[in-house]
């Protein structure tokens, strides 16, 4: 199988450097400086085995490839607010022997969150779930760092919205021989809606910095447990904080990388790099089902909104003091109430 990386951020740039480490064919998805690095340079992956760079077929789109091919697995890896326009290129794309990518390809996204299986599968025939534990860091055009060892990551894969097939256990096999741990599952959205939970810090840190001091660890507490009451009111299944532990283990430790260091998460990253969009669609989930089944989001939907502007206005990671995000938070809470007693 040739593995189509469509994205190759930290996430796909991690996994198309260590996909092609292994011996597997890989062509990169790029855009801007990014793109012409990779091009000119090849992916630079740095990682605690050492500093490898890849020199593999860049693209922009699938123009370029002229025909794709019936092995070809495309591994969607854009953040959420790019999906539309990554499927929109990607899925009238005409496969050799007839038909489209959409029609006949299997697409696997690896993103944060689930609303990007779900516009994929507005699309695209066949598509998988991944849920994606794999701290990596993209802020520097053709050059990608995942410090963790002795695995780079942990990705469960499975059918969206459910099931098993042959496809999925052969990407799994792939990834397996590729410094990833890969369990095939029945229900791929369980694990996906419990990392949903931990990534509803990330907006929390990009607009304030790490969830390091007393103040920022207890609201985050607060925006995960509004999370998970929206979650329990939807019926909505996720794996437990302990299940999640005892599958990582020590497979996935953060280890020092020389020049590399690890600054922050996806959002943080976004702000960093200046792109002006953020993934604050994790809080907008949140957000969606609240308003769905009757449960109030006041912490997430300012998250979301916070995190927007931040990215919209292209301030500096972090900016916020959190004794500020805190008061804003206090105020969300008690706005929300004094409004439920006003409508009771």
């Amino acid at each position: 199988m040739r593995y189509i990386i469509i994205g190759a951020g930290a996430v796909g740039g991690s996994i198309g450097g260590r996909l092609a480490g292994a011996g597997h064919e890989v062509v990169l998805v790029a855009r801007g400086a990014h793109h012409a690095a990779l091009r000119d340079g090849g992916l630079r992956l740095k990682v605690p085995d050492g500093d490898h760079t890849y020199r593999l077929p860049t693209v922009e789109g699938p123009d370029e490839l002229d025909e794709l091919r019936a092995d070809d697995v495309l591994v969607l890896a854009v953040k959420t607010q790019d999906t539309v326009t990554a499927l929109q290129a990607w899925g009238p794309a005409p496969v050799a022997g007839g038909g489209t990518a959409a029609e006949r390809l299997p697409l696997f996204c690896a993103q944060n969150g689930v609303e990007g299986q779900r516009l994929a599968l507005r699309v695209f025939r066949r598509v998988y779930g991944v849920c994606v534990w794999l701290p990596s860091t993209f802020l520097e055009p053709g050059v990608v760092s995942a410090p963790c060892a002795p695995l780079t990551g942990i990705l469960h894969l499975g059918r969206h919205p459910h099931g098993i097939d042959e496809t999925v256990r052969l990407v799994a096999a792939d990834l397996e021989k590729s410094r990833f741990e890969a369990p095939v599952v029945p229900d791929v959205a369980r694990w996906q809606y419990a990392k949903l939970l931990s990534n509803l810090g990330n907006a929390l840190e990009a607009v304030a910095g790490p969830i390091a001091g007393d103040e920022a660890v207890a609201l985050y507490a607060r925006v995960r447990a509004e999370g998970e009451a929206v979650l329990d009111a939807a019926q909505i299944a996720y794996a437990s904080v302990e299940e999640q532990k005892a599958v990582r283990g020590h497979k996935v430790d953060l280890v020092p990388l020389d020049g590399a260091p690890r600054g922050g998460g996806s959002s943080w990253q976004s702000l960093t790099r200046g792109t002006g969009t953020i993934e604050a669609d994790v809080n907008g989930e949140i957000a969606l089902l609240g308003r769905l089944h009757g449960v109030p989001t006041p912490l997430n939907e300012l998250l979301q909104r916070l995190a927007n502007t931040f990215a919209r206005e292209r301030r500096a990671p972090g900016s916020m003091p959190v004794v500020d995000l805190v008061r804003l938070a206090d105020e969300a809470v008690a706005f929300v109430q004094e409004s439920g007693a006003a409508s009771s």
